[in-house]
Formats: structure tokens, sequence, C-alpha cells
């Protein structure tokens, strides 16, 4: 991975080539919805970096904010409103939250629409202006719209900023020599963000942002694959990826509609086995492996199917929004050792592609293919 040349938002006025110079140490704060993920590189000689160090954050990016976004509105228009309202209108609750990620790139007063149904449940119980009196922080706008102050927005910051804060801190008394701190990330699109970084620790280093934070993930990515070097591999994946499998039958685990019958006995097909799942991170170019079965003692042929989906967790491969990207077919005509014999799976991910290599081990025959991987 090599060090980015130009193109970064910054509070001060600095020297790019100060920053490349061989030797230099630098933090890299991967900003993203659920995790913060830091990194010291050392630069090397060609802008070449080095890890040094790594280390994380659950549950404080920035989809923490927005959950904190979501308690004050609960607050301002009471449990009994908005817990009925998130029930009806679910949809329209990702619609305000969806306004908020946008509006919170910004250092100042912002306003939420409030859409009908919300304002109309609010006002079976009083007039909607009543709900903000004594809520600081939140005013009604009669062009049905919900202000919250900067000085507001700014608190609904603070345990994401403590957090990330006291993390930078612990790596400067490891005793790195830091010249700067460079955030990426959707979540560093945010300048309140951006300026409490630079307002913690301008003082002991540079602090840097790409122009456009939430892609320079990605075309890092294109670059570390270009040098072959190792460097900062902190990617989600788009989807969750699976693989469809058959298991025995059992009533009280399986529905009856995915019931089949064969030689061997009763089995449940279309079962959806995780191999990755969405927003989890993936290491490029590490290998999983894993060991299947035929499911009848006289077969020649494994057929692998495998899906996509937005879910975390599906159970079948039929389910609503699993979606079927590819399949892989393998010959097995050795049969002597009928239902145990073993097929290997073995599943590589890199900057595009998952790649895919199955062996049976008896007959020794191969497969392999490769679909489009997506990262977040």
């Amino acid at each position: 991975m090599k060090l980015p040349a130009e193109g970064f938002i910054t509070e001060t006025r600095i020297y790019l080539h100060d920053l490349q110079s061989p030797g230099k140490q630098h933090i890299v704060i991967v900003d993203e919805d659920e995790n913060i993920n830091f990194a010291v590189h050392k630069v090397l000689e060609g802008r070449e970096l080095e890890e040094l160090h790594r280390s994380s954050l659950n549950d404080l990016g920035g989809q923490s904010v927005d959950r904190k976004c979501k308690e004050f509105l609960r607050e301002i228009f009471t449990h009994k409103v908005w817990d009925e309202y998130e029930e009806n209108y679910p949809s329209e609750v990702q619609r305000m939250m969806w306004e908020f990620s946008l509006f919170k790139e910004h250092d100042d007063d912002i306003d939420i629409s409030c859409p009908f149904s919300l304002g109309s449940l609010a006002q079976k119980h009083q007039e909607i202006e009543k709900f903000f009196e004594g809520i600081q922080g939140a005013s009604w706008d009669y062009g049905l719209s919900i202000r919250i102050s900067k000085h507001k927005l700014r608190s609904v910051f603070a345990q994401s900023l403590q957090g990330i804060t006291h993390n930078v801190r612990g790596i400067f008394n490891k005793r790195f020599n830091i010249g700067c701190i460079l955030l990426v990330g959707e979540y560093a699109e945010c300048k309140v963000l951006r300026r409490h970084i630079t307002d913690e620790f301008i003082d002991y280093c540079k602090v840097l942002c790409p122009f456009r934070p939430r892609e320079s993930i990605l075309k890092g990515a294109v670059v570390l694959g270009k040098q072959q070097q190792k460097g900062l591999q902190f990617w989600k994946s788009a989807f969750t990826y699976g693989i469809g499998v058959s298991d025995r039958f059992d009533e009280l685990k399986h529905i009856k509609e995915r019931k089949f019958t064969n030689k061997d006995g009763e089995w449940c097909g279309g079962l959806f086995i995780k191999l990755v799942g969405v927003g989890e991170h993936v290491g490029m170019n590490k290998t999983m492996e894993f060991t299947f079965y035929p499911i009848q003692a006289d077969q020649t042929m494994m057929n692998f199917y495998f899906y996509r989906t937005q879910k975390k967790i599906p159970k079948y491969v039929t389910e609503e929004g699993v979606e079927q990207i590819g399949c892989l077919f393998l010959n097995s005509p050795n049969t002597e050792y009928r239902r145990s014999r073993e097929v290997k799976l073995m599943i590589t991910f890199d900057l595009m592609d998952m790649k895919i290599k199955a062996k049976d081990l008896t007959s020794e025959s191969e497969s392999a293919t490769k679909f489009g991987f997506m990262w977040k």
C-alpha cells in the first residue's frame, strides 16, 4: 500500500513530501458505520507502508451517532408515541435516519422533516409544539420539520468522539513517532469528527482527511492490489455470502416444504450456510476452508450453489432477498467410501472476486470458479 500524494482536506498548511519521507510514522483511522479501526504505518522507500500496530473500537462508529439521534427523537415524542410510530412505519423511520446521516456531516443546526404519519400520531396525544417544551436542543419548525441545534448535534457525537480520542491517546502512549493522523471512511465525512480530532491532536501531529473519505478505502484497496504489499485491510462485505447445503431432516428445526427423500434417507434441502456476513471484515487473500460430504452413497457429481443477500443470517436460500450468484460442479467418480468421502471447499477473497476451489480427496478431482465480490 502506498501513501497518496494529494487530495486531502486539512486545517493546517503542510508539505506532503515531508509526510512521505522514509521513516515517518502515521496513524490511519478507518471510521465506519459500526466499528472504528486504527493502524500505525511506517513509510518505507518508494512511499510503501509497513504496519506497526492495529486496534479497533466496536459500536462507536457513525451508526452509534445515528442511534443517539433516534434516542433523542424518542425522548421528544415520548416512548409511547415513538415506539408506536416505529412499529407501524419502519420505512419512514429509516428515511428520517437517512436524512439525519446526510445532515450530520455538517457542523450546524439541522432540520429533519417530520413525516405526516408521525405528526398525526403525536397530535392524538397533544399539540406537537408541546412535545418540545422542556426539551433542550430541539424545537418545532412550523414548516413541519424538527430543528436540532448545533450544540445538541455535537452532544450525540460525544461518546463516539471520547472513544476515538482515548484510543488515539493510547497509541501516542506507545511512543510511536507519529507525524500525521489520516481519517478515512464514511464517518470521516462529518465535520464534527474532523474538527474534534484536529483540535485534540494538532499540537502533536498533522491531521489529514481525503476530499472523498468514504471512497478512499476502495481506492486504497486498488493501490494495495497493484503493489502486492501488505497494508491496512479493513474492508467489509457489502452482502452476506453463503452456500446452499442439505442436512438430515429434523421436523423440530426444518420446514416440511424443504423436505426430500433419496436412497439414504430424508433430507432438508436449500439450507443457507454463511461464508461471510454483511458488514463483516474480510481478510484479503486469506483462504477459508470447508469440508462437505455427499448426501447419497453413489453420488458422482457434487453441486455447489452460491448466494448473497442483505440479510444477516437467512435460514433458507429460498427466502426473499436471497439471490443465486453462481455455481460450481465437481466430478466424484470414485464412490468407494460412499458417504464418507470428503470434499474440501477453499474460498479466497481478493479485491474484486471470491475465488472458489473444490477438491474431492478420494477421486482427487478438482474444480474452480470465481464470482464478483462487493466490498462495503
